[in-house]
C-alpha cells in the first residue's frame, strides 16, 4: 500500500505555495463545486468538508478585497492545497480507491495546521462583520 509521510505532504505544500499566482485564486474558485464534491462523502476527505467551506471563503473574502489581514503565504498554501487535490495526478493518484485521497486528506490537514492562526483570526472577523 503507498504510503506518504507527513514531511512529504508538508513539502508539496510548501512547493505548491512558492509558485501560487493571482490567477490561481480565480481557478480555485471556478473548480470550487469541483474540489467541494471531492471531500463529500465518508472517505479520507470528508472530515475537512467544513474546513474547505471556510478556505473558500477567506479566498473569496481575500479576492474581493473585503479581508487582506492575512499573509499572502498564508493564501499560497491554502490555494496550493485545494490544488493538490484538484490534481488527480500526485503522490498518489485519485484513481486509486479509498488510498487515492489519503494523501489529499493529509496535504489539506498539514495546511490547516500551518495556517491555523490565520484561520482563526479570519474566522472571528467574519463572526464579527456578519
Amino acid at each position: 500500500m503507498a504510503k506518504v509521510s507527513k514531511q512529504q505532504a508538508e513539502d508539496a505544500l510548501k512547493n505548491g505555495a512558492k509558485n501560487v499566482t493571482e490567477d490561481d485564486l480565480q481557478k480555485v474558485l471556478d473548480k470550487q463545486k469541483e474540489i467541494e464534491d471531492k471531500f463529500k462523502g465518508n472517505g479520507p476527505l470528508g472530515r475537512f468538508i467544513e474546513d474547505i467551506k471556510l478556505m473558500f471563503a477567506i479566498i473569496k473574502d481575500y479576492v474581493n478585497g473585503d479581508y487582506r489581514k492575512i499573509p499572502w503565504w498564508s493564501i499560497a498554501a491554502i490555494i496550493a492545497a485545494l490544488l493538490y487535490v484538484l490534481n488527480p495526478m500526485d503522490l498518489i493518484p485519485d484513481f486509486i480507491p479509498v488510498i487515492g485521497y489519503v494523501d489529499d486528506a493529509l496535504v489539506v490537514a498539514t495546511c490547516l495546521a500551518m495556517v491555523e492562526t490565520d484561520l482563526h483570526k479570519y474566522k472571528d472577523w467574519k463572526i464579527k462583520n456578519s
